[in-house]
């Protein structure tokens, strides 16, 4: 799987740096693995801006700039959580797109919400939004799987994206 999601953040790297945009990352649940697997491709720093690991809600608030209220209301592995965390990552590393990861890895449930329940948030040019995800496994094997879908989901947006402005 380790040689997949290598693969996986090559080609992301690629298409973005091809397309001339930037990417950032905002993770809770996958810790900065998906920073990880982006930095380790050559080249990378052409394209990959930076990320925020935000695995407390305090960082989430504060750094990311996702509402108090919603966190409060909702707990952290949230949908719209997601969302504001790709823009928040994007708006603070200076990039045109953006991914999140939000979830629960295990042992326990977590916010009310079960084991491996995983919202990912992406951020293009066209706007923002959330998927939601059911993963199984152990904790490292749901990490992997969110960080795994989170690659093939900012691939897609790369890809099918309008071209960006001259």
């Amino acid at each position: 799987m380790m040689a997949e999601l290598e693969e996986l953040a090559r080609e992301v790297i690629e298409a973005a740096t091809a397309r001339g945009v930037h990417l950032a990352t905002a993770e809770s649940l996958t810790g900065g693995m998906l920073g990880n697997f982006l930095c380790t491709v050559p080249g990378a720093s052409a394209t990959y801006y930076g990320g925020v690991i935000s695995y407390a809600n305090e960082v989430k608030q504060t750094v990311l700039g996702v509402e108090e209220e919603l966190l409060a209301e909702q707990g952290s592995v949230d949908p719209l959580v997601a969302e504001q965390m790709a823009q928040g990552a994007a708006r603070v590393c200076g990039a045109e797109f953006a991914i999140s990861t939000t979830g629960v890895a295990g042992p326990a449930p977590h916010d009310g919400k079960p084991v491996g329940r995983v919202y990912l948030g992406i951020l293009t040019p066209e706007g923002s939004r959330s998927v939601e995800q059911q993963y199984s496994g152990n904790r490292r094997e749901i990490r992997l799987q969110a960080a795994g879908d989170a690659l093939h989901l900012l691939l897609g947006a790369l890809i099918s994206s309008s071209p960006a402005s001259p």
